[in-house]
């Protein structure tokens, strides 16, 4: 399994971009996802601030991904 970073294409903090990386998918579905989540009682907008919180960056060098 692909472990998830925040994604170099930030529109925001990067999450989506991120998730969509590591699933090998444009970010753009992803996207569409957490925002029909968000208009569907806010539980897009509560992942999103978790992820933001919790998923490291992407590392800038091979050796830091250790």
């Amino acid at each position: 399994m692909r472990r998830v970073y925040l994604g170099r294409e930030k529109a925001i903090a990067g999450v989506c971009s991120g998730v969509a990386d590591a699933l090998g998918i444009e970010p753009t579905p992803v996207r569409t996802g957490f925002v029909l989540l968000a208009m569907a009682g806010g539980a897009g907008i509560v992942l999103y601030v978790i992820a933001m919180l919790v998923l490291p960056e992407r590392p800038d060098r091979i050796d830091d991904l250790g």
